[in-house]
Protein backbone atom coordinates (compact mmCIF):
# COMPACT_ATOMS: atom_id res chain seq x y z
CA UNK A 1 0.00 0.00 0.00
CA UNK A 2 1.07 3.64 -0.84
CA UNK A 3 0.07 7.15 0.55
CA UNK A 4 0.15 10.02 -1.21
CA UNK A 5 0.36 12.89 1.15
CA UNK A 6 -2.38 15.93 1.26
CA UNK A 7 0.51 18.50 -0.05
CA UNK A 8 -0.88 20.60 -2.78
CA UNK A 9 -1.23 24.23 -2.22
CA UNK A 10 -4.34 25.92 -1.51
CA UNK A 11 -6.09 28.39 -3.03
CA UNK A 12 -9.03 28.72 -5.83
CA UNK A 13 -9.20 27.14 -9.30
CA UNK A 14 -8.18 29.65 -12.05
CA UNK A 15 -9.72 29.98 -15.04
CA UNK A 16 -7.29 28.11 -16.92
CA UNK A 17 -8.11 25.01 -15.09
CA UNK A 18 -11.20 24.96 -14.84
CA UNK A 19 -11.69 25.38 -18.81
CA UNK A 20 -9.07 21.97 -19.34
CA UNK A 21 -11.55 20.28 -16.78
CA UNK A 22 -14.43 22.07 -18.59
CA UNK A 23 -13.04 20.94 -22.21
CA UNK A 24 -12.76 17.49 -21.17
CA UNK A 25 -15.91 16.61 -19.49
CA UNK A 26 -18.10 19.88 -21.66
CA UNK A 27 -19.61 17.73 -24.24
CA UNK A 28 -20.62 14.54 -22.01
CA UNK A 29 -22.18 17.28 -20.07
CA UNK A 30 -23.87 19.08 -22.55
CA UNK A 31 -25.47 15.41 -23.67
CA UNK A 32 -26.53 14.67 -20.00
CA UNK A 33 -24.41 11.79 -20.37
CA UNK A 34 -21.21 10.42 -18.36
CA UNK A 35 -18.00 10.74 -20.37
CA UNK A 36 -15.98 7.63 -19.26
CA UNK A 37 -11.92 7.34 -19.67
CA UNK A 38 -12.01 4.07 -21.39
CA UNK A 39 -8.24 4.31 -22.24
CA UNK A 40 -6.90 3.77 -18.74
CA UNK A 41 -4.99 0.90 -17.97
CA UNK A 42 -6.74 -1.85 -16.01
CA UNK A 43 -3.39 -2.29 -13.64
CA UNK A 44 -2.99 -3.77 -10.19
CA UNK A 45 -3.01 -1.25 -7.87
CA UNK A 46 -6.35 0.73 -6.50
CA UNK A 47 -6.31 4.06 -6.23
CA UNK A 48 -9.13 5.35 -3.34
CA UNK A 49 -9.14 9.38 -3.04
CA UNK A 50 -10.29 10.71 0.17
CA UNK A 51 -11.38 14.33 0.89
CA UNK A 52 -13.00 16.17 4.07
CA UNK A 53 -12.50 19.04 6.33
CA UNK A 54 -9.18 18.38 8.17
CA UNK A 55 -8.83 21.85 8.90
CA UNK A 56 -11.37 25.17 9.26
CA UNK A 57 -14.09 25.60 10.63
CA UNK A 58 -15.71 22.05 9.71
CA UNK A 59 -12.69 20.46 11.42
CA UNK A 60 -14.31 19.16 14.90
CA UNK A 61 -16.57 16.74 11.82
CA UNK A 62 -13.24 14.72 10.69
CA UNK A 63 -11.63 14.83 14.14
CA UNK A 64 -11.37 10.97 14.16
CA UNK A 65 -10.25 10.82 10.78
CA UNK A 66 -6.82 10.69 11.06
CA UNK A 67 -7.31 7.94 13.58
CA UNK A 68 -9.50 6.25 11.18
CA UNK A 69 -6.83 7.02 8.34
CA UNK A 70 -3.70 5.25 10.25
CA UNK A 71 -5.79 1.50 10.99
CA UNK A 72 -6.93 1.55 7.43
CA UNK A 73 -3.17 2.00 5.94
CA UNK A 74 -2.32 -1.05 8.67
CA UNK A 75 -5.19 -3.30 7.62
CA UNK A 76 -4.49 -2.32 3.56
CA UNK A 77 -0.83 -2.64 4.28
CA UNK A 78 -0.27 -5.74 2.25
CA UNK A 79 -2.91 -5.01 -0.23
CA UNK A 80 -6.81 -5.89 -0.71
CA UNK A 81 -7.42 -9.25 -1.87
CA UNK A 82 -10.48 -9.58 -4.77
CA UNK A 83 -11.68 -12.34 -6.14
CA UNK A 84 -8.11 -14.61 -5.64
CA UNK A 85 -6.11 -11.30 -6.66
CA UNK A 86 -4.07 -9.54 -4.77
CA UNK A 87 -4.15 -5.79 -5.73
CA UNK A 88 -2.14 -2.73 -3.75
CA UNK A 89 -3.95 0.02 -2.69
CA UNK A 90 -2.87 3.73 -2.99
CA UNK A 91 -4.48 6.34 -0.77
CA UNK A 92 -5.02 9.77 -1.40
CA UNK A 93 -5.73 12.04 1.55
CA UNK A 94 -7.19 15.86 0.43
CA UNK A 95 -8.10 18.24 2.98
CA UNK A 96 -10.46 20.97 1.86
CA UNK A 97 -9.82 23.16 4.83
CA UNK A 98 -13.74 24.21 4.71
CA UNK A 99 -13.38 26.14 2.21
CA UNK A 100 -15.88 25.10 -1.07
CA UNK A 101 -12.83 26.99 -3.14
CA UNK A 102 -10.53 24.61 -2.49
CA UNK A 103 -13.22 21.81 -2.83
CA UNK A 104 -12.77 22.44 -6.50
CA UNK A 105 -9.18 22.50 -6.43
CA UNK A 106 -9.22 19.01 -5.36
CA UNK A 107 -12.18 17.97 -7.36
CA UNK A 108 -9.79 18.45 -10.33
CA UNK A 109 -6.77 17.18 -8.54
CA UNK A 110 -8.72 13.52 -7.30
CA UNK A 111 -10.57 13.13 -10.42
CA UNK A 112 -8.30 14.36 -13.43
CA UNK A 113 -4.89 14.38 -12.47
CA UNK A 114 -4.99 11.31 -9.94
CA UNK A 115 -7.61 9.07 -11.82
CA UNK A 116 -8.83 7.39 -9.00
CA UNK A 117 -11.10 4.62 -9.20
CA UNK A 118 -13.21 5.58 -5.87
CA UNK A 119 -13.23 8.71 -4.32
CA UNK A 120 -14.71 8.73 -1.21
CA UNK A 121 -16.29 12.06 0.09
CA UNK A 122 -16.72 13.23 4.14
CA UNK A 123 -17.48 16.94 3.77
CA UNK A 124 -20.69 18.84 2.53
CA UNK A 125 -19.19 21.04 0.50
CA UNK A 126 -16.65 18.76 -0.83
CA UNK A 127 -19.82 16.88 -2.39
CA UNK A 128 -20.87 19.35 -5.42
CA UNK A 129 -17.66 19.74 -7.25
CA UNK A 130 -16.10 16.40 -6.69
CA UNK A 131 -18.78 14.60 -7.25
CA UNK A 132 -20.27 16.61 -10.35
CA UNK A 133 -16.81 16.03 -12.17
CA UNK A 134 -16.68 12.25 -11.21
CA UNK A 135 -19.84 11.57 -12.89
CA UNK A 136 -19.00 13.38 -15.65
CA UNK A 137 -15.74 11.30 -15.72
CA UNK A 138 -17.67 7.69 -14.96
CA UNK A 139 -15.54 7.41 -11.53
CA UNK A 140 -17.65 6.13 -8.54
CA UNK A 141 -18.16 8.40 -5.49
CA UNK A 142 -19.54 7.40 -2.03
CA UNK A 143 -20.30 10.29 0.42
CA UNK A 144 -22.27 11.09 3.90
CA UNK A 145 -22.43 13.59 6.63
CA UNK A 146 -24.98 15.70 5.39
CA UNK A 147 -28.85 14.74 5.10
CA UNK A 148 -29.74 13.01 1.47
CA UNK A 149 -31.90 16.44 0.84
CA UNK A 150 -28.89 18.53 1.28
CA UNK A 151 -26.72 16.15 -1.00
CA UNK A 152 -29.53 15.43 -3.88
CA UNK A 153 -31.65 18.37 -4.37
CA UNK A 154 -28.72 21.29 -4.93
CA UNK A 155 -27.42 19.21 -7.52
CA UNK A 156 -30.72 19.39 -8.84
CA UNK A 157 -31.79 15.86 -9.39
CA UNK A 158 -34.44 13.72 -7.62
CA UNK A 159 -35.14 10.61 -5.72
CA UNK A 160 -35.97 8.63 -8.84
CA UNK A 161 -33.42 10.04 -10.67
CA UNK A 162 -30.27 9.92 -8.68
CA UNK A 163 -26.83 10.62 -10.56
CA UNK A 164 -25.01 8.23 -12.77
CA UNK A 165 -21.76 7.41 -10.17
CA UNK A 166 -22.41 9.40 -7.28
CA UNK A 167 -23.92 7.45 -4.04
CA UNK A 168 -24.75 8.41 -0.56
CA UNK A 169 -25.49 7.08 2.78
CA UNK A 170 -26.95 9.13 5.66
CA UNK A 171 -29.93 10.14 7.04
CA UNK A 172 -32.61 12.77 5.88
CA UNK A 173 -33.81 16.13 7.23
CA UNK A 174 -37.08 14.33 7.65
CA UNK A 175 -35.77 12.19 9.89
CA UNK A 176 -34.29 14.68 12.49
CA UNK A 177 -37.69 16.45 12.50
CA UNK A 178 -39.54 13.14 13.83
CA UNK A 179 -36.72 12.92 16.38
CA UNK A 180 -36.90 16.20 17.16
CA UNK A 181 -40.97 16.44 17.58
CA UNK A 182 -40.55 13.08 19.62
CA UNK A 183 -38.66 14.38 22.56
CA UNK A 184 -40.25 17.40 22.39
CA UNK A 185 -43.96 15.96 22.36
CA UNK A 186 -42.18 13.73 25.68
CA UNK A 187 -42.63 17.02 27.61
CA UNK A 188 -44.99 20.14 28.38
CA UNK A 189 -44.40 23.74 26.54
CA UNK A 190 -46.02 26.43 25.15
CA UNK A 191 -45.25 24.61 21.59
CA UNK A 192 -43.56 28.06 20.18
CA UNK A 193 -40.47 27.27 18.70
CA UNK A 194 -37.71 29.73 17.32
CA UNK A 195 -35.73 28.73 14.55
CA UNK A 196 -32.51 29.73 12.85
CA UNK A 197 -30.34 28.04 10.28
CA UNK A 198 -26.95 28.24 8.53
CA UNK A 199 -27.08 29.32 4.83
CA UNK A 200 -25.36 26.27 3.49
CA UNK A 201 -26.72 22.90 2.11
CA UNK A 202 -27.39 21.18 5.44
CA UNK A 203 -29.01 24.39 6.31
CA UNK A 204 -31.49 24.44 3.56
CA UNK A 205 -31.83 21.08 3.79
CA UNK A 206 -33.13 21.46 7.43
CA UNK A 207 -35.05 24.71 6.65
CA UNK A 208 -36.73 23.28 3.75
CA UNK A 209 -40.52 24.01 3.76
CA UNK A 210 -41.76 20.82 2.60
CA UNK A 211 -39.21 18.40 3.64
CA UNK A 212 -37.20 20.23 6.72
CA UNK A 213 -38.44 21.53 9.84
CA UNK A 214 -40.68 23.58 9.45
CA UNK A 215 -43.31 21.23 8.19
CA UNK A 216 -42.45 19.00 10.73
CA UNK A 217 -43.18 21.85 13.40
CA UNK A 218 -46.31 22.56 11.81
CA UNK A 219 -47.64 19.34 11.36
CA UNK A 220 -47.60 18.52 14.76
CA UNK A 221 -49.18 21.40 16.27
CA UNK A 222 -46.16 23.64 16.57
CA UNK A 223 -45.90 27.29 16.24
CA UNK A 224 -42.73 28.46 14.21
CA UNK A 225 -40.67 31.88 15.06
CA UNK A 226 -38.23 31.93 12.72
CA UNK A 227 -35.05 34.02 12.26
CA UNK A 228 -34.41 32.63 8.70
CA UNK A 229 -30.52 32.16 7.46
CA UNK A 230 -27.51 33.18 8.67
CA UNK A 231 -24.24 33.28 7.23
CA UNK A 232 -21.48 31.26 8.20
CA UNK A 233 -19.24 33.66 9.55
CA UNK A 234 -22.33 35.88 11.63
CA UNK A 235 -20.98 36.25 15.37
CA UNK A 236 -23.87 38.08 16.57
CA UNK A 237 -27.12 36.93 17.09
CA UNK A 238 -29.12 39.74 19.29
CA UNK A 239 -32.20 40.33 16.84
CA UNK A 240 -32.47 36.31 16.61
CA UNK A 241 -32.63 36.40 20.09
CA UNK A 242 -34.68 39.21 20.33
CA UNK A 243 -37.34 37.37 17.78
CA UNK A 244 -37.29 34.35 19.71
CA UNK A 245 -37.67 36.41 23.56
CA UNK A 246 -40.72 38.72 22.49
CA UNK A 247 -42.85 35.69 21.09
CA UNK A 248 -42.05 33.60 24.53
CA UNK A 249 -40.48 30.64 22.38
CA UNK A 250 -39.97 27.34 24.98
CA UNK A 251 -38.23 25.80 22.36
CA UNK A 252 -34.97 26.97 19.99
CA UNK A 253 -34.70 24.96 16.99
CA UNK A 254 -32.55 25.04 13.58
CA UNK A 255 -29.40 24.26 12.56
CA UNK A 256 -25.99 26.22 13.60
CA UNK A 257 -21.77 24.89 14.36
CA UNK A 258 -21.15 24.26 17.71
CA UNK A 259 -19.13 28.29 17.68
CA UNK A 260 -21.95 29.76 16.49
CA UNK A 261 -24.30 28.45 19.76
CA UNK A 262 -21.66 29.30 22.10
CA UNK A 263 -21.97 32.76 21.01
CA UNK A 264 -25.79 32.69 20.49
CA UNK A 265 -25.82 31.13 24.53
CA UNK A 266 -23.95 33.59 26.17
CA UNK A 267 -25.70 36.53 24.09
CA UNK A 268 -28.89 34.61 25.39
CA UNK A 269 -27.81 34.64 28.88
CA UNK A 270 -27.44 38.45 28.89
CA UNK A 271 -30.50 39.03 27.52
CA UNK A 272 -32.20 37.14 30.60
CA UNK A 273 -33.65 34.35 27.35
CA UNK A 274 -34.31 31.37 29.02
CA UNK A 275 -35.98 28.27 27.07
CA UNK A 276 -37.14 25.07 27.83
CA UNK A 277 -35.33 23.11 25.13
CA UNK A 278 -32.46 23.60 22.97
CA UNK A 279 -32.61 21.14 20.48
CA UNK A 280 -30.15 22.27 17.43
CA UNK A 281 -28.60 20.10 14.78
CA UNK A 282 -24.90 20.06 14.72
CA UNK A 283 -24.32 22.71 17.86
CA UNK A 284 -24.32 19.52 20.16
CA UNK A 285 -22.86 16.69 18.23
CA UNK A 286 -19.50 17.07 20.19
CA UNK A 287 -18.39 16.71 23.70
CA UNK A 288 -16.00 19.90 23.57
CA UNK A 289 -19.04 21.73 22.55
CA UNK A 290 -21.09 21.13 25.43
CA UNK A 291 -17.95 21.51 27.16
CA UNK A 292 -17.83 25.26 25.94
CA UNK A 293 -20.93 25.92 27.58
CA UNK A 294 -19.52 25.22 31.37
CA UNK A 295 -22.49 24.21 33.49
CA UNK A 296 -25.01 25.52 31.31
CA UNK A 297 -24.48 23.12 28.57
CA UNK A 298 -26.89 20.56 30.94
CA UNK A 299 -29.62 19.43 28.67
CA UNK A 300 -28.52 20.64 25.13
CA UNK A 301 -30.44 18.13 22.99
CA UNK A 302 -29.50 16.92 19.49
CA UNK A 303 -29.88 14.71 17.05
CA UNK A 304 -27.92 11.39 17.20
CA UNK A 305 -26.03 9.96 14.76
CA UNK A 306 -24.11 7.36 16.70
CA UNK A 307 -23.24 6.52 19.94
CA UNK A 308 -21.31 3.50 21.90
CA UNK A 309 -24.64 2.38 22.74
CA UNK A 310 -25.69 1.63 19.45
CA UNK A 311 -25.82 -1.69 18.62
CA UNK A 312 -23.77 -2.50 15.90
CA UNK A 313 -20.23 -3.45 14.77
CA UNK A 314 -17.95 -3.20 12.43
CA UNK A 315 -18.04 -5.01 9.25
CA UNK A 316 -14.03 -4.88 8.96
CA UNK A 317 -13.14 -5.54 12.22
CA UNK A 318 -16.28 -6.90 14.26
CA UNK A 319 -15.41 -4.50 16.85
CA UNK A 320 -18.46 -3.12 18.59
CA UNK A 321 -19.97 0.58 18.47
CA UNK A 322 -18.79 0.47 22.11
CA UNK A 323 -15.55 -1.40 21.28
CA UNK A 324 -14.33 1.27 18.73
CA UNK A 325 -15.11 4.24 20.83
CA UNK A 326 -13.04 2.57 23.72
CA UNK A 327 -10.46 2.00 21.57
CA UNK A 328 -10.45 5.49 20.61
CA UNK A 329 -10.51 6.93 24.27
CA UNK A 330 -7.53 4.53 25.30
CA UNK A 331 -5.26 5.84 22.14
CA UNK A 332 -6.42 9.52 22.07
CA UNK A 333 -7.55 10.36 25.88
CA UNK A 334 -10.35 12.14 24.60
CA UNK A 335 -13.74 11.29 24.66
CA UNK A 336 -15.80 9.72 22.13
CA UNK A 337 -17.52 11.66 19.45
CA UNK A 338 -20.42 11.31 16.79
CA UNK A 339 -18.40 11.33 13.68
CA UNK A 340 -16.16 8.69 14.26
CA UNK A 341 -19.15 6.03 13.30
CA UNK A 342 -19.55 7.50 10.17
CA UNK A 343 -15.55 8.35 9.53
CA UNK A 344 -15.52 4.53 10.14
CA UNK A 345 -18.23 3.37 7.84
CA UNK A 346 -17.26 5.14 4.73
CA UNK A 347 -14.53 2.67 4.56
CA UNK A 348 -16.56 -0.27 5.31
CA UNK A 349 -18.52 0.77 2.79
CA UNK A 350 -16.09 1.75 0.02
CA UNK A 351 -13.98 -1.51 0.83
CA UNK A 352 -17.61 -4.14 0.58
CA UNK A 353 -18.07 -2.57 -2.57
CA UNK A 354 -14.39 -3.18 -3.94
CA UNK A 355 -14.38 -6.30 -3.13
CA UNK A 356 -18.18 -7.17 -4.88
CA UNK A 357 -16.60 -5.81 -8.26
CA UNK A 358 -14.01 -5.72 -10.95
CA UNK A 359 -12.61 -2.67 -8.99
CA UNK A 360 -10.87 -1.52 -12.39
CA UNK A 361 -13.69 -1.41 -14.19
CA UNK A 362 -16.09 1.64 -13.36
CA UNK A 363 -18.95 0.32 -14.05
CA UNK A 364 -18.83 -2.72 -12.42
CA UNK A 365 -17.98 -1.20 -9.08
CA UNK A 366 -20.64 1.59 -9.61
CA UNK A 367 -23.40 -1.46 -9.69
CA UNK A 368 -21.37 -3.30 -6.69
CA UNK A 369 -22.05 -0.07 -4.86
CA UNK A 370 -25.44 0.19 -6.31
CA UNK A 371 -26.13 -3.38 -4.71
CA UNK A 372 -24.88 -3.21 -1.30
CA UNK A 373 -27.23 -4.19 1.40
CA UNK A 374 -24.61 -4.34 4.63
CA UNK A 375 -24.16 -4.07 8.12
CA UNK A 376 -21.96 -1.80 9.43
CA UNK A 377 -20.94 0.32 13.01
CA UNK A 378 -23.62 3.07 11.90
CA UNK A 379 -26.34 -0.21 11.72
CA UNK A 380 -27.49 -1.01 8.11
CA UNK A 381 -26.47 0.43 4.53
CA UNK A 382 -28.89 -0.46 1.98
CA UNK A 383 -28.22 0.59 -1.37
CA UNK A 384 -29.90 -1.75 -3.00
CA UNK A 385 -33.49 -1.02 -3.69
CA UNK A 386 -33.61 2.15 -1.98
CA UNK A 387 -36.98 3.96 -2.95
CA UNK A 388 -33.95 6.90 -3.01
CA UNK A 389 -31.66 6.90 -5.74
CA UNK A 390 -28.38 6.25 -5.28
CA UNK A 391 -28.98 6.70 -1.52
CA UNK A 392 -29.09 4.67 1.98
CA UNK A 393 -30.74 5.74 4.84
CA UNK A 394 -29.57 5.04 7.64
CA UNK A 395 -30.67 5.07 11.27
CA UNK A 396 -31.34 8.31 13.65
CA UNK A 397 -32.46 8.82 17.44
CA UNK A 398 -32.55 11.62 19.55
CA UNK A 399 -30.37 12.28 22.50
CA UNK A 400 -29.68 15.03 25.33
CA UNK A 401 -26.59 16.01 27.27
CA UNK A 402 -26.59 14.87 30.92
CA UNK A 403 -24.10 16.08 33.68
CA UNK A 404 -22.02 12.80 33.82
CA UNK A 405 -22.36 10.19 36.94
CA UNK A 406 -18.22 9.76 38.13
CA UNK A 407 -15.86 9.00 35.16
CA UNK A 408 -13.42 11.67 33.37
CA UNK A 409 -16.34 13.17 31.23
CA UNK A 410 -18.43 16.05 32.08
CA UNK A 411 -21.75 15.57 30.57
CA UNK A 412 -22.52 12.12 28.65
CA UNK A 413 -24.89 12.13 25.47
CA UNK A 414 -28.09 9.90 26.65
CA UNK A 415 -30.99 8.59 24.17
CA UNK A 416 -33.92 9.99 24.64
CA UNK A 417 -35.98 9.02 21.89
CA UNK A 418 -35.65 6.16 19.44
CA UNK A 419 -39.33 6.58 18.00
CA UNK A 420 -38.04 5.92 14.40
CA UNK A 421 -35.03 3.08 14.76
CA UNK A 422 -36.29 1.07 17.93
CA UNK A 423 -33.74 -1.07 17.72
CA UNK A 424 -31.22 1.66 19.25
CA UNK A 425 -31.87 1.48 23.17
CA UNK A 426 -33.12 4.17 24.74
CA UNK A 427 -31.43 5.22 27.96
CA UNK A 428 -33.03 7.92 29.32
CA UNK A 429 -36.21 10.58 28.96
CA UNK A 430 -36.03 14.25 28.19
CA UNK A 431 -35.88 16.69 30.78
CA UNK A 432 -36.85 20.50 30.55
CA UNK A 433 -33.95 22.71 30.84
CA UNK A 434 -35.72 24.42 34.12
CA UNK A 435 -35.98 21.19 35.75
CA UNK A 436 -32.17 20.70 35.30
CA UNK A 437 -31.10 24.47 36.53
Amino acid sequence: MTETKNNTASGRLNRRTLLKAAGATGLASAMNVPLVNVARAAGNTIKIGWVGCLSGVRAQFAEPDPWIHERIKARLKDGLKIGGKTYQVELVFKDNQSDPNRSSVIASELVLREKCDLILIEDGDAQPPVQELADARGIPTISTMVPWQGWMFPRKSTPDKGFPYSYHFFWGADDVAKNFLGMWQSVDTNKKVGTLYIDNPPGQAFSDPKLGLPAGISGAGYQEFSAGKFQIATDDFTNQIALFKNNGVDIVSGFTFSNHWVTLWNQAAQAGFKPQICTVAAAFLFPAAVNALGDRGDGMSTEVWWTPAYPFKSSLTGQSAGELAAEWEKTTGKQWTQPIGYAHALWEVGLAALQNSDPKDKNSLRDAIAGLDMETVVGRVKFKDSPIKNVAVTSLSGGQWRKAKGGKSKYELLIVHNGTAPFIPKQADLQLLSKLA
